[in-house]
């Protein structure tokens, strides 16, 4: 994987999707790897915007992000997810930068950490927690927006196609929402109380998706989706 970008550097992406009136997604491709990232953005009650997962856009884009928020918050979910911190926190130096509590060491390497998942936004529709079971290494995002609660994961789930070789022994298993197995080995500490969570966030009634880092997005049933990446634990 490609080191920390210090310049402002674009690489192949989808168009923004705009799911909701506070919800905005992104998927690029992640450099020098095999396979994709996604970037959310997540507006908050105020009209700021938390950025989960950063991803360096081309200048139009990036004023049509502007327009729909000022970005206050950016949310680095683990240090594998370091690439574009910096240069959006250069580019927003009023960013506060938020991360696990685990990853804050490594992450700091990169840009300056103003807090962990502890101190999210006190807000309505968008907040922080870290994820139980992981010992603090993973967290999520939830937001309410007018067509239900969406939960934002990163590493812990994915939901990828069925892929081979060696990235396919580690992300195992593939061509469904999962618990990759190196997730399983690295950042899942106590499972029963990771599967009772997952279990309790696949229980929202008004849950109508689920984003993740690598993936594609679960939007039917995702509930049962959720359940299902938790069964190989």
């Amino acid at each position: 994987m490609a080191k920390p970008f210090d310049t402002w550097q674009v690489f192949p992406h989808s168009p923004i999707e705009k799911l909701a009136p506070n919800l905005w997604r992104v998927e690029g491709d992640i450099p020098g790897a095999q396979g994709t990232r996604v970037m959310t953005l997540a507006r908050l009650r105020d009209g700021s915007l938390l950025v989960h997962n950063a991803i360096a856009l081309e200048e139009p884009l990036m004023a049509e992000i502007e327009a729909f928020g000022k970005p206050s918050i950016l949310v680095v979910p683990n240090s594998f997810h370091r690439l574009d911190a910096k240069v959006y926190k250069k580019r927003y130096p009023e960013l506060r930068v938020l991360t696990p509590a685990a990853a804050r060491k490594k992450v700091a390497q990169v840009v300056s950490v103003d807090g962990t998942y502890d101190d999210g936004p006190k807000d309505d529709d968008v907040s922080l927690a870290h994820l139980d079971g992981t010992k603090e290494q993973e967290g999520l995002v939830q937001v309410k927006s007018p067509d239900g609660t969406t939960i934002v994961l990163n590493d812990c789930v994915n939901n990828l196609p069925l892929t081979k070789g060696v990235i396919g022994f580690f992300l195992a298993p593939t061509g469904r929402p999962a618990v990759p197995r190196i997730a399983r080995w690295m950042m899942v500490k106590e499972k029963d109380s990771f599967r009772t969570k997952l279990e309790q966030l696949a229980a929202i009634p008004d849950l109508k998706r689920i984003i993740v880092s690598h993936g594609a997005m679960m939007t039917d049933a995702p509930g049962d989706k959720l359940r299902c990446a938790i069964d190989v634990l």
